[in-house]
Formats: C-alpha cells, sequence, structure tokens
C-alpha cells in the first residue's frame, strides 16, 4: 500500500519513490509529543509526525488503536496526496493535525479492508543498527564515527540554574 510505491510529483513530472523506513517516538529525539515517521523519497529523508494525541483520540472515539503498521500506512498516504497535490515541496519535515491522523486511518482500514490486511513493515536490514541507519545516537550511547550526538551535556558541563 503505502510503505514502499512511486509517485509523480505535480511540478515537475518527476517519479518520486517513496520507502518507509522508520518508526520514531519522538520525545526521545526532538522532546515533541509525536511520533515521527521516517520515510525516503528517492534517498532523501522525509519524516512526517503525527501528535501522540491522535493514538488517544483514535481510542476514545472507535476503541481501536494505531499500530506501528498503520502508523506507517497513515504517514505513507499522507505523504503521496502531498507530492500528488503539489504541497510537497521538499522540506524534510510535514505535522499532521489529529484530524489528518484519523481521517487518514479510516480511509486506509476501509482501503485494505481492515487493520489485519494490512502489509508488514520490511525489515531494511537485519545485520544494521537502527542508530548508524538514521545516524544519531541516543543520549547515553556512546558514539561512534560519522554519528552525530543527540546527549545532554555531561553533569560538569552543565550550568546549574538553580537559585
Amino acid at each position: 500500500m503505502y510503505e514502499d510505491y512511486v509517485v509523480t510529483d505535480r511540478w515537475t513530472g518527476e517519479q518520486l519513490h517513496c520507502q518507509w523506513r522508520a518508526n520514531m517516538v519522538a520525545i526521545a529525539t526532538r522532546h515533541a509529543d509525536a511520533t515521527d515517521i521516517r520515510f525516503a523519497v528517492n534517498g532523501r529523508p522525509v519524516w512526517i509526525a503525527m501528535p501522540n494525541v491522535a493514538w488517544v483520540e483514535q481510542k476514545r472515539r472507535n476503541g481501536k488503536v494505531i499500530t506501528d503498521y498503520l502508523a506507517a500506512q497513515i504517514a505513507g498516504r499522507y505523504l503521496k496526496q502531498a507530492i500528488e497535490s503539489g504541497y510537497d515541496n521538499g522540506r524534510e519535515m510535514y505535522t499532521m493535525t489529529v484530524e489528518e491522523v484519523l481521517d487518514h486511518a479510516e480511509a486506509i482500514v476501509k482501503e485494505a479492508g481492515g487493520t489485519l490486511n494490512l502489509p508488514p513493515l520490511p525489515v531494511i536490514n537485519d545485520d544494521e543498527q537502527p542508530e548508524r541507519a538514521l545516524g544519531i545516537a541516543l543520549p547515553g550511547e556512546p558514539l561512534e564515527p560519522g554519528i552525530d550526538s543527540r546527549a545532554m551535556p555531561a553533569p560538569e558541563e552543565r550550568r546549574d540554574v538553580r537559585p
């Protein structure tokens, strides 16, 4: 469905190959109350930010949950529509509203005939560490060559701002 597809850019006519790469809770990487879904668009990273409150609202409205599989499909469908409509302008990150998440979720479940019919997410590479694939190091993890630190400064480097 929307985890690996080709779409035509409205403005350039270019064929864009969109591939799902990761689901990541954004509080760990950018301190946001969202879940970021990463796609590679002709190799360029594109993130779709989905507010975590959408998961709560989905459960409240119909008792169903948004799974990782469904979240990837929601973001992929949103990205496909953005490219087809000309909304995609090469940004690295797009932010969905709660209503957009829920509308796309409903459309995908209808299209698939149920959540059990959603395609499984591909394993990108069994031998690849997610941190290396995404080029990040989480707080407390050792740095490796070519990986940027997302860690907090060491305690001795922090300024104490308490009175």
